[in-house]
């Protein structure tokens, strides 16, 4: 008898090996693990829920900007007028008596022009 490495006939030492792999038991009864598909630890179920979250308060907060930016004449106009059904609701119509004359200012310096002669 030879010695082999670390054993030696005379000693009887044998050198500690590492750990022996068992394949594990797997019993036909018991749950059948499945690994959830997902992008950045986030699965489909999750990021299905927090989209539709986002997509909730995003509508109501793109609503409430436009009503509340509605009286600013270009939103009104551009925007508020043609919506369908309700858009007459947003026209607003200047009377006759409430526009101002480009003119006006021309008009007072002649008048004054011609006091002054």
């Amino acid at each position: 008898m030879g010695s082999n490495g670390d054993f030696h006939v005379s000693t009887g030492i044998t050198p500690p090996k590492g750990p022996v792999s068992y394949s594990t038991y797997k019993s036909p009864y018991g749950p059948k693990y499945k690994i959830q598909p997902n992008i950045a630890g986030w699965t489909p179920k999750a990021a299905s829920k927090v989209g539709l979250t986002l997509a909730g308060f995003g509508a109501t907060a793109g609503f409430f900007a436009l009503f509340f930016f509605s009286d600013i004449p270009r939103v009104r106009n551009d925007i508020m007028v043609k919506i369908p059904i309700i858009g007459d609701r947003w026209r607003k119509e200047i009377p006759a008596s409430d526009n101002v004359r480009y003119f006006y200012l021309f008009d007072i310096t002649r008048t004054v022009s011609w006091l002054l002669d």
